[in-house]
């Protein structure tokens, strides 16, 4: 899978604050929040290392895609991936645009949105 990622020397909890911030910078708000390790830890009794999905959303960016085609709130939110490698280190992943928004009637769009995420990503570290 395509992807934008970067891996960070800090603790999950301080990486997550870091996200939240750099993405708001880009314009993108998280919509959503799942806490994949407690969730399956609830549900299934089972110990995995800490894993948070971020449904992050830049809404102008979004109107302009389903302007293009309804198709593509299939693919919404954006995913914002962090898992815990250990207590100090952290990786952050998301998806490339370019999965979410296919076809050259997307380029311009895929282009913002790929300069935005990957700008977040670099002032992680």
């Amino acid at each position: 899978m395509d992807q934008l990622t970067v891996t960070v020397k800090q603790p999950m909890a301080d990486v997550e604050a870091a996200v939240r911030a750099a993405l708001a910078d880009q314009g993108f708000g998280i919509l959503a929040e799942i806490d994949v390790a407690a969730i399956l830890a609830a549900k299934l009794g089972v110990a995995r290392s800490p894993l948070k999905i971020l449904g992050a959303c830049n809404p102008a960016l979004v109107n302009q895609a389903l302007d293009v085609s309804l198709d593509v709130a299939l693919s919404l939110p954006c995913n914002v991936v962090l898992h815990a490698l250990d207590d100090t280190t952290t990786t952050v992943t998301i998806a490339d645009p370019a999965l979410i928004m296919p076809g050259d009637q997307f380029a311009e769009l895929v282009a913002d949105a790929r300069e935005r995420l990957g700008a977040a990503l670099a002032s992680l570290g």
